[in-house]
């Protein structure tokens, strides 16, 4: 090889490592092809999650004519389950079987349910809209029933998958790997929809249980994929003599941890900031600065794209030792820009800027997503690691729930207020949606202010050696 092919190989190499955050997240133990097949899981969990907050919930209300109402309680249900991911990361770190099995059968139990709640779904999604024998209380149970088992699945699946991540991972390229691994969600979320709007062009009954069928079988390929020979068999660590200590005592020792309350807290205060725009940001851009439904449908892309960028930035930061703690502040900080902006776009009567902000929100939430995720597997090094993801994803999924919740609600309360006539203040239409906002950012400056005293630890299970505490400590 001559002297100038090895310079030019040698600039791909630096330019892969430099400029492409997971260029480097593969290593011995873990190669990038078999990371990637083990994200896939997350896929499924994208796919599911599109189905039910997105295509059913139009579906049912339009072309069902399920009450609005009783939607919103459907699609809330999975949300309800997620305190119980805390449990199933203690179960799946304490699991006892001679097959010497931690993971695997947290994933593969939590697969069935999610196949299971996707097959029977529009069967009693049918039964709910036009149930004409049986007793009335048949149709809102199975399809409650139907989204239940969805939801236990999918964070069951998402619990055991992230803690067998962070078990084959190294330590020093687990920010990385959490980091691919959402962007695999995310992807998996753009793709399934995509196909989800096309297979349902021409509605009907019959093609609805073929998407819905269709997506079930899609769900045990793709995590049978992602399982398959990923977990070496540990009998020592699954020895069913073995002794565990109860979950009480083993919550009890993660909570007795100087920071781990503050950072649930901190997780919990800025993902309801984050969330309770996710339902208003296209009935604003419609209302208020009169965009057509194919450009407030286009909002989805600028924020996607947004949250892309946070994750790749944040999994560029982390690779070059960035504080955990610190950088869930930034994505914080960036989220409270943000908002101003969206907030700002009304009176100035600018599409562009608002589109802007809704690309930052997503920018600001896939770093603080991935800050925090990364601070709470520092917690798992004494703790285990399915116990503080579990806990981390029910805060989260718990905190996504209310902030959805939240900010329907007081939107529509503030309008309530206008159509009474309340006050002159109201009467602007943008005024409902600006409490919301505000909210939004004063959600973010509490998550902030939870968070500060925490930057003196790396985000791994040691603090920084030497580390003040102070702002000076957030902007060095």
């Amino acid at each position: 090889m001559t002297q100038r092919t090895t310079y030019g190989v040698d600039f791909w190499r630096s330019v892969g490592t430099r400029f492409l955050p997971f260029a480097d997240v593969a290593s011995d133990t873990l190669p990038l092809r078999r990371l990637l097949r083990l994200s896939v899981f997350q896929i499924s969990v994208g796919m599911t999650a599109v189905l039910l907050t997105g295509t059913l919930n139009r579906v049912m209300i339009l072309e069902l004519g399920v009450p609005a109402t009783l939607v919103a309680v459907m699609v809330s249900l999975p949300f309800l389950f997620a305190p119980a991911r805390t449990l199933i990361g203690y179960k799946s770190d304490t699991h006892r079987s001679f097959l010497g099995w931690r993971r695997v059968p947290y994933i593969w139990f939590g697969s069935i349910l999610q196949f299971g709640g996707l097959a029977v779904m529009p069967f009693a999604l049918l039964l709910l809209q036009s149930q004409t024998t049986g007793p009335e209380w048949l149709g809102p149970v199975s399809a409650a029933l139907a989204f239940l088992m969805t939801g236990v699945g999918i964070h069951t699946v998402q619990t055991a998958g992230l803690a067998l991540a962070t078990d084959l991972a190294p330590e020093d390229s687990r920010p990385r790997v959490v980091a691919l691994i959402h962007v695999a969600l995310l992807v998996g979320m753009l793709l399934s929809a995509l196909v989800f709007s096309v297979l349902l062009q021409d509605f009907s009954a019959k093609r609805l249980i073929q998407v819905v069928q269709g997506a079930a079988v899609a769900t045990m390929a793709f995590n049978l994929v992602a399982l398959w020979k990923q977990e070496a068999r540990q009998p020592a660590l699954t020895d069913p003599a073995k002794s565990y200590p109860s979950f009480a005592q083993s919550w009890a020792k993660f909570r007795g941890e100087s920071r781990s309350a503050r950072l649930l807290l901190a997780l919990g205060l800025g993902t309801i900031g984050f969330s309770m725009q996710d339902v208003l940001l296209e009935p604003y851009g419609g209302e208020v600065l009169g965009l057509s439904v194919s450009q407030t449908t286009l909002l989805t892309a600028w924020f996607a794209g947004g949250t892309l960028m946070g994750f790749a930035l944040a999994a560029h930061l982390l690779a070059r030792s960035a504080n955990a703690h610190r950088l869930s502040a930034l994505g914080m900080v960036l989220g409270i820009f943000a908002f101003s902006a969206v907030v700002f776009a009304a009176p100035l009567d600018s599409p562009t800027l608002f589109r802007a902000g809704a690309g930052l929100i997503g920018v600001g939430g896939g770093i603080f997503t991935v800050g925090t995720l990364i601070a709470c597997m520092g917690l798992a090094d004494a703790n285990g690691s399915g116990l503080a993801l579990g806990a981390w994803g029910a805060v989260q999924a718990s905190a996504v729930g209310l902030g959805l919740a939240a900010g329907g609600i007081i939107r529509d309360a503030v309008s309530a207020l206008q159509d009474i006539g309340f006050s002159a203040v109201l009467s602007e239409a943008s005024f409902g949606y600006s409490v919301v906002y505000h909210l939004d950012i004063a959600f973010l400056v509490a998550g902030i202010v939870a968070i500060g005293p925490l930057v003196r630890f790396s985000g791994h299970s040691n603090p920084q050696h030497g580390a003040e505490i102070g702002l000076a400590r957030l902007s060095s």
